[in-house]
């Protein structure tokens, strides 16, 4: 992964770079209509210019060497000393149309910028940044539509001494990749405006967030719902009513059934009060009704839900003990009471079921294949992937695309979030607080905040087929305001996460918002 310092390459270096310009002097006119070299195997260890492939500033830091994605080489940028390399290929001749660049990469960090572009192609350039992961290989893609019959196939790095990418098996196809939800959890708003929270433009002009996040490219917001909350807020009534706003400013409605008073995730799932003597039969009716209820109110309003989450973070089941998953067949009866419910107020709304640990493949199989197995219906899955928890970005791309492709379904990324910060704005101590518990090459900074996001949405992107379909930042709106604690039951009670929101202990929007609009 570390390269030795090669003194005799550096030597022949300059050699062969002259010798390169005074007997190939029409070098592009070799250019191809197909990506030549994309495996970088053709010269095996220590080419200094691949074949088919040119390079441009700090030469030396771009080469191949042993230890290939597929076969046995890769290329690699790296040098001891801070470096600016770009290793490109000219493609001419082409048919106009839509095309995607596939590639394998790796990336040690810390640069200043590490990217694959398409330019030259007749519009925009589009670029990937590679998602920092040391060790396991990250699938990327890069779509452009091709209006001159060329394009330029373009891996970049503007980086520190020591920095290093590995970068193999480029394809260059007919194809487009994008993702269309670039949405946010903003359950938060509501109880924080009414408790005095501000939001501002980048500016500080004072602003409604929602208006601030949708001229970022935010399209889709979820909301999650509680039975009867000690505090009244995420509510039916509360719904309805976030609703209308969400759905004026031309935004997407995902509704998170909770199917309790309070938070449910892997390590809690209880009953609503209203239910908790009620048999397994009566609970499926409870969940058919409350859900209809509520979706069937949004409709009458004229907001309509687009997506449901039939349950949240449901790992180990909900409505527990009866819709626990060490009673699948009950927990499946839950959950297509859910999904008939949805289906029966407007049947072109999608049913998501959403679990967390969006890492961990063989969970995620488990789980999914008993639902299978269990005849329960749904049309999305929707994983939770918290990088400080969850496991790497190789871990979160491996489960992802399994999913997509083992059940056939669409995926998205639920819940997500990075912190700009590590210190608290109140009193309370923030869930993340130590630079220990940060992913490896993403700083608690707003550069850092930013790119976590960019690069969840790009691996959101690469999953195959198309099945990806994008990304919900968990509580953006989620800010330091008194009252606006974790605890429903408890108007004491603090905030964990004003670290992690995307607008500022100045109440501004962060330059994380850039996410929403990603390809």
């Amino acid at each position: 992964m570390f390269h030795p310092r090669r003194t005799l390459r550096a030597l022949l270096l300059p050699l062969a770079a002259g010798l390169a310009l005074t007997f190939l002097p029409a070098q592009t006119a070799q250019a191809a209509s197909t990506l030549t070299n994309g495996g970088f195997e053709a010269d095996g260890a220590g080419s200094a210019t691949p074949g088919g492939w040119s390079e441009y500033g700090s030469t030396g830091a771009s080469f191949t060497e042993a230890g290939g994605h597929g076969g046995a080489y890769r290329l690699s940028h790296w040098a001891s000393t801070a470096y600016k390399v770009e290793t490109y290929q000219y493609l001419s001749g082409l048919t106009n149309g839509k095309y995607k660049l596939t590639a394998w990469v790796r990336s040690g960090g810390g640069q200043n910028s590490a990217y694959i572009a398409l330019k030259n192609c007749g519009g925009a350039e589009q670029r990937t940044d590679l998602p920092v992961s040391a060790d396991g290989w990250i699938r990327i893609v890069v779509p452009v539509d091709v209006t001159t019959n060329q394009c330029t196939i373009s891996i970049n790095s503007d980086a520190n001494a020591g920095n290093w990418i590995n970068v193999d098996d480029l394809t260059f196809t007919s194809g487009t990749s994008g993702t269309t939800i670039h949405g946010a959890d903003v359950s938060s708003i509501a109880k924080s405006e009414a408790l005095g929270g501000v939001y501002r433009t980048s500016s500080g002009g004072k602003a409604d967030p929602l208006a601030v996040m949708k001229s970022a490219g935010m399209n889709y917001a979820r909301l999650k719902v509680w039975v009867n909350p000690a505090d009244g807020y995420n509510n039916k009534t509360r719904v309805l009513a976030q609703a209308k706003r969400i759905k004026a400013q031309g935004m997407k409605l995902l509704v998170d059934f909770h199917y309790s008073d309070t938070w449910a995730d892997p390590g809690a799932q209880s009953k609503p009060a209203a239910w908790a003597s009620h048999s397994y039969s009566q609970l499926k009716t409870d969940v058919y009704n409350h859900t209809y209820d509520v979706l069937n109110a949004l409709k009458a309003q004229g907001t309509t839900a687009d997506m449901v989450q039939v349950g949240n973070e449901i790992n180990g089941g909900m409505l527990w003990n009866e819709g626990s998953t060490s009673n699948w067949s009950q927990l499946a009866g839950l959950l297509n009471s859910g999904h008939d419910a949805v289906k029966a107020v407007s049947s072109s709304t999608t049913v998501a079921l959403h679990l967390a640990k969006g890492g961990d493949l063989s969970g995620t199989r488990w789980w999914f294949d008993s639902a299978v197995a269990n005849g329960v219906k749904f049309d999305a899955i929707g994983l939770s992937f918290y990088g400080y928890w969850h496991g790497s970005l190789y871990d979160f791309q491996t489960t992802l695309d399994d999913a997509a492709t083992r059940y056939g379904k669409p995926v998205f990324v639920a819940e997500t979030a990075y912190p700009f910060r590590l210190d608290s704005e109140d009193a309370h101590e923030n869930i993340i607080d130590l630079s220990e518990e940060l992913v490896a090459g993403y700083p608690a900074t707003t550069a850092g905040q930013t790119k976590w996001m960019n690069d969840i949405a790009s691996i959101v992107e690469a999953v195959p087929n198309g099945r990806g379909l994008g990304v919900f930042y968990w509580e953006a709106t989620w800010t330091a305001v008194t009252g606006n604690g974790w605890d429903p039951t408890d108007a004491s009670s603090g905030n964990g996460w004003e670290n992690q929101a995307l607008f500022g202990y100045d109440d501004r929007a962060l330059p994380a918002m850039a996410w929403f609009g990603h390809r």
